[in-house]
């Protein structure tokens, strides 16, 4: 029987040329090395590292008691690696089987193909597939588009790690650490009892880390513009730079609609475009002050009229194009009145 941590080590060294990872946590889970698991761990942690791995393919290395599951100081529990195994057990069976798409010589060729750029479409195009399925209350649909949007990240990494750039775990730990610089109302000593004092300490801690010299800095000019001038509006008011009540908004998209008015009177392309800008801009400013997201309203609102014009279509007796006016608010309103 082995007596020591480092006998083991040396053991299973020789045995394997090095490939030992000293696991004390659940963040290491490779099934291309062995494990070494030190004490204490309990059932449930050796449970989690255990999926995957054939009946007896673990032992306890210092402990004597077979039937012994948890580990106290100065005990540890090996796991041999399983070469041509995939582990099938939460987060860490979508990793290995991302490894095993994106290995080399006996990988799939699409997925070796994939690169951080062309990756970046399936990332949106899942994001919005996931929307839809949360829009309809789908539940099956939404573990199955939550599962395609977790994939993106585990590729990038995959792609990242086999070029020497970054890992999944590097992604996983940077994350967590700013989660907690980033929420001192719970990890820390700061205060903030309400979102909006959530949100200032953010933007304060962000700023700094980051060393941006405006507000405004870090919004990403490829999302889509509602919601580009959305966040941007926010940040602009949590700064201060806000009308003192609703009215003044209201107040505002008058004016704005009068200068469309001239700039289409003058035949102006260019000013009618700014001007429609800046109205499009007051709109969004006056759905933050009612706290609706205008994404969302104008989602739903095409899902709307969708669903209307779909049922026109179906209950005319002829092609839409010929309709005439009266008919179209006939139909229109029946489509309407059927909701």
């Amino acid at each position: 029987m082995i007596r020591t941590v480092e006998d083991a080590i040396a053991q299973i060294a020789e045995r394997r040329e090095g490939q030992i990872v000293l696991a004390s946590s659940r963040a290491i889970t490779d099934l291309r090395v062995d494990r070494l698991i030190l004490g204490p761990a309990t059932k449930e942690d050796l449970d989690w590292y255990l999926v995957g791995w054939p009946e007896g393919a673990a032992f306890q290395l210092l402990s004597a008691r077979v039937d012994k599951v948890d580990l106290e100081e100065g005990e540890a529990l090996f796991l041999p690696a399983q070469r041509d195994a995939i582990h099938r057990g939460g987060l860490q069976g979508l990793a290995d089987v991302v490894a095993r798409l994106m290995e080399p010589d006996t990988g799939c060729p699409w997925d070796l193909e994939q690169t951080h750029v062309t990756l970046k479409k399936y990332l949106i195009e899942e994001a919005y597939e996931l929307i839809e399925a949360i829009d309809q209350e789908d539940r099956e649909g939404m573990i199955e588009e939550l599962g395609d949007v977790l994939l993106q990240p585990m590729m990038h990494a995959e792609y990242a790690q086999r070029r020497g750039e970054f890992d999944l775990p590097l992604i996983a730990q940077q994350q967590a650490e700013k989660l907690v610089r980033r929420h001192p109302h719970v990890f820390g000593d700061k205060v903030a009892n309400t979102a909006e004092e959530v949100l200032a300490n953010w933007d304060r801690v962000k700023r700094a880390e980051k060393e941006r010299h405006s507000i405004l800095e870090g919004i990403p000019a490829a999302m889509p513009q509602l919601l580009r001038a959305l966040e941007t509006s926010k940040r602009a008011a949590r700064a201060g730079f806000e009308w003192p009540d609703l009215e003044g908004v209201f107040a505002k998209l008058n004016e704005e609609i009068d200068e469309l008015d001239r700039a289409i009177e003058e035949g102006n392309v260019k000013e009618q475009s700014d001007e429609l800008g800046d109205l499009l801009f007051t709109v969004v400013n006056i759905a933050r002050w009612l706290k609706v997201d205008p994404e969302e309203a104008l989602r739903t609102m095409l899902t709307r009229f969708t669903a209307r014009f779909q049922q026109m279509e179906q209950s005319s007796d002829k092609p839409l194009s010929e309709l005439s006016p009266e008919r179209w608010d006939e139909l229109w309103e029946k489509a309407k009145a059927g909701e």
